[in-house]
């Protein structure tokens, strides 16, 4: 358990407090990370996502049985929140923004990281199909979920266009049709992307750091530890047994678990004050979970590991 929290989770962490430290010294500021955030979600994110994919052979690492358990293990959990959310968050408005920030995983950052580490090439491989799977999934929900206690009139044809026009999942799907015809792409098309797609985590990582924000956290206290108790425990834990009960193991377990367990992701924040719903409860969940997260994460792995 030492060797997989200084190997595969130490690196992680150590980025994000850099990048934290950075900006309380000034040396990222706001706009950066802004801009940054763009340029890794629009370009980098997907030249990695399309690079890993395209290189390698989806029919010998793909299990679709992963794909099934994410999202229907994501699309249960959301509704029984939603049962239960008048009861536990006083504020209609906050129902929403709790229930994303319980499931919505920074898996395109975070969670690709951890599996990176772990398990290399191949397992950045599983994570990245697994990922677009659960990017259109996310999206789809948060935008229902928010309308719905918000009383929004966001326009739902605009959603769909910002699902088909995504550019990680544009990548994935490309990437996808590159390895399944086992297309032979110019070298200096697959090396120039490589070389951009090495941006991507270090980049990412720093800038989730830059990006947390830990003030006035008491005024929304009851509200975030509900969306954090379900992210870092219950969420995790569910799609963890629906992947062993459907007799998923090895590497493909731990995948399961490394992109569910981690923290909510930073684009939670962002479509909820492109709702207008309250992004100062939304941004104390990203900062607290992923906190909360990391002795989480390597506690977890130890018992996983013994169904590997």
């Amino acid at each position: 358990m030492l060797n997989f929290a200084l190997s595969v989770i130490g690196p992680v962490v150590l980025l994000i407090a850099f990048g934290y430290a950075l900006y309380k010294t000034g040396l990222m500021t706001d706009d950066f990370v802004e801009r940054a955030s763009r340029l890794i979600f629009n370009f980098a994110l997907p030249a990695l996502l399309f690079t890993t994919i395209a290189k390698s052979d989806i029919s010998t690492i793909s299990d679709k049985n992963m794909l099934v358990i994410g999202v229907l293990g994501t699309l249960g959990i959301c509704l029984v929140l939603m049962l239960i959310a008048p009861y536990i968050v006083t504020k209609r408005a906050d129902r929403g923004v709790v229930i994303q920030g319980a499931f919505r995983s920074n898996m395109g950052i975070i969670g690709l990281a951890y599996c990176a580490n772990a398990y290399g090439q191949e397992g950045l491989a599983l994570a990245s199909i697994y990922l677009g799977a659960l990017t259109i999934t996310y999206n789809v929900i948060s935008v229902i979920i928010l309308n719905f206690y918000l009383d929004s009139k966001t326009s739902y044809l605009r959603m769909i266009k910002g699902v088909v026009t995504n550019p990680i999942i544009l990548a994935i799907v490309s990437a996808l049709l590159v390895s399944n015809f086992q297309l032979n792409l110019p070298s200096i098309l697959i090396n120039s992307a490589g070389y951009f797609a090495q941006l991507t985590l270090p980049l990412a990582l720093l800038c989730t750091g830059a990006a947390l924000r830990f003030s006035s956290l008491r005024a929304d206290g009851k509200a975030a530890a509900i969306s954090i108790l379900v992210k870092c425990f219950i969420y995790p834990f569910v799609i963890v047994a629906f992947a062993l009960g459907f007799g998923i193991d090895g590497m493909a377990l731990g995948v399961v678990y490394l992109m569910s367990i981690a923290p909510t992701a930073a684009a939670s924040y962002v479509m909820v004050r492109k709702i207008g719903g309250n992004y100062t409860l939304a941004a104390h969940i990203i900062a607290i979970s992923t906190l909360v997260s990391v002795p989480i994460t390597i506690a977890g792995y130890s018992v996983v590991m013994h169904y590997m």
